[in-house]
């Protein structure tokens, strides 16, 4: 059986989206990942489009109250946003929480290049991290970091 994930950030619209892609695409045969947001918004088309770069399609994803995961099953919670961690200290029936902040591409400004850049740079850290951590481990047991 699968470990239920959970990837939490504010909106839902590009880090937490951008981890259920990544861990779905290359970790689905040991992982069943979901994303969602304290205050959910929309998908982010930046994100869609670095995570496309990579051959990863999240275009049919859709942001979701984390409120949809209460009663799932869901074993671990990573919140990838420090205010969702604080919005959010606990998930009902998780038994294990993993906070791992990364900078919210949302927030970043300059040129339409620039901001692909910031998506991407996100992105590459977001798959680093989720390689170190979910990677190397066949028996789908999580270190946390």
């Amino acid at each position: 059986m699968k470990k239920k994930i959970l990837f939490i950030c504010t909106h839902n619209s590009a880090r937490s989206q951008m981890a259920e892609g990544y861990m779905n695409a290359k970790y689905g045969d040991r992982y069943e990942v979901f994303s969602g947001g304290t205050e959910p918004g929309r998908v982010r088309p930046m994100a869609i489009a670095a995570m496309n770069e990579i051959g990863i399609d999240i275009s049919g994803h859709r942001s979701k109250l984390i409120d949809e995961f209460f009663g799932k099953g869901i074993e671990t919670v990573v919140t990838v946003c420090d205010s969702a961690q604080k919005a959010c200290p606990f998930f009902p029936g998780a038994t294990e929480e993993i906070h791992q902040g990364f900078t919210d591409p949302a927030a970043f400004t300059g040129s339409d290049e620039e901001i692909r850049a910031g998506f991407r740079r996100v992105r590459d850290e977001i798959i680093r991290w989720i390689d170190a951590i979910f990677g190397n481990d066949p028996d789908g047991r999580i270190y946390s970091s």
